[in-house]
């Protein structure tokens, strides 16, 4: 849910931007606690962008989307370590 939230958040503001994206692609490693009930304690989330989109561009909508416009990510534990990263191939 939380890739899928924010990786329409980045498609729309990439988008509105008008900036010639062809693709846009998740892949999330997840970290859970060793005890019952293995509580996420970490997350890393990496976008890969497909497009003549610039890197500050994409950074930026990451960044939007984390700090303001995820609902998923604002109804989860704030202590969670939560890490994003990106790569562009034009």
């Amino acid at each position: 849910a939380l890739a899928g939230c924010m990786a329409i958040d980045v498609v729309d503001m990439i988008e509105k931007g008008r900036l010639p994206m062809k693709a846009l692609a998740c892949d999330m490693r997840v970290f859970r606690a060793a005890d019952t009930p293995r509580k996420i304690t970490g997350l890393d989330l990496h976008f890969l962008v497909t497009g003549d989109v610039p890197a500050d561009r994409v950074a930026r909508a990451i960044e939007l989307s984390r700090e303001k416009y995820c609902s998923v990510w604002h109804s989860l534990d704030p202590a969670i370590d939560f890490k994003t990263s990106f790569t562009v191939n034009p």
